[in-house]
């Protein structure tokens, strides 16, 4: 593929122009009490703000117990990567605002109240997107052509500013999620039809970790080790140490013709995970995998 250069002129220049498309006025966090469903991603964003799920109703946020949300924020969050300032998403804007459909990359460095675009406005709905929580480099599947970019895996390093064309060898199957390491770029991981992948080239070459026979639903990297979900007979959650190729189970709930699509654990504090399943649950543990508690009850938040 031909190497794509996004300028870092016009990169900073969008930021500051268009980073008050999104205006704080109107957006405060406020209680939330109902409905949690449709979510397309989860995290800690901001190391100690809460657990966030991108909704396609907004954002909507566990911290401390209790639920809260930003007002007027309607927005459908696609891509969504927790960094430890905030985060960065994709998706659609919603109907009242006047930002453009759909999103591209966006940024929030205050909870969501206001984004800040990085790229592909009004071009592209990235849900195949990975973000490095502390590095903020990007790693992602473009679903088709944009004015950048051809359809393909890409990456970009904010050190050097560019998009680059990644070949993701050994890749097969459909991506469901990718997940990038917190601080080192080279390492990515991948969830597909086909099983879990794991690059240490920077995605040029992957390598599956898992059986043939099963099929990758989630990735999440912390400093020094991948957590994925996979799902053959039943659905398993699995810490998978990158430097020396070790495995150990980890004990999660019993899910019945269910599988988790989301894994995050808390940056200060390793002995809380929590996961969203394909049916719409959620759970989180703070004794790392020994006890864990159902966050809502019928799909309400509790």
């Amino acid at each position: 593929m031909t190497l794509k250069k996004l300028g870092w002129v016009f990169f900073l220049s969008t930021v500051i122009l268009s980073g008050c498309s999104n205006n704080t006025d109107s957006k405060k966090e406020i209680t939330f009490s109902g409905e949690l469903n449709h979510v397309h991603g989860m995290g800690y964003a901001g190391n100690n703000n809460g657990l966030y799920f991108a909704a396609h109703t907004g954002m909507k946020i566990y911290r401390e117990g209790n639920w809260f949300t930003i007002s007027d924020d309607f927005f459908d969050y696609m891509g969504f990567n927790a960094i430890d300032q905030g985060f960065y998403t994709s998706g659609h804007p919603s109907a009242d605002s006047d930002m453009p459909n759909p999103l591209g990359i966006q940024k929030s460095l205050d909870g969501g109240k206001s984004l800040e675009h990085i790229a592909f406005e009004g071009e592209t709905d990235f849900h195949a997107l990975a973000v490095g929580y502390i590095s903020q480099d990007i790693f992602l599947l473009n679903p088709q052509a944009n004015s950048e970019l051809a359809a393909g895996f890409y990456k970009l390093s904010r050190e050097d500013k560019q998009w680059e064309p990644v070949n993701a060898e050994g890749l097969e199957g459909e991506v469901s999620a990718l997940a990038l390491h917190p601080t080192n770029s080279n390492i990515v991981a991948a969830a597909t039809s086909k099983g879990i992948y794991v690059s240490e080239d920077g995605g040029e070459q992957f390598d599956r970790i898992t059986n043939e026979a099963d099929r990758g639903t989630a990735v999440f990297f912390n400093e020094n080790e991948l957590l994925y979900a996979s799902y053959g007979e039943n659905a398993m959650l699995t810490k998978y140490t990158v430097a020396n190729k070790k495995e150990e189970k980890v004990n999660f709930p019993n899910l019945i013709q269910d599988e988790v699509s989301f894994i995050s654990q808390n940056p200060t504090n390793k002995d809380e995970i929590g996961i969203y399943t394909m049916q719409g649950e959620v759970f989180l543990t703070k004794d790392n995998a020994t006890t864990w508690m159902s966050l809502l009850d019928g799909g309400n938040v509790q």
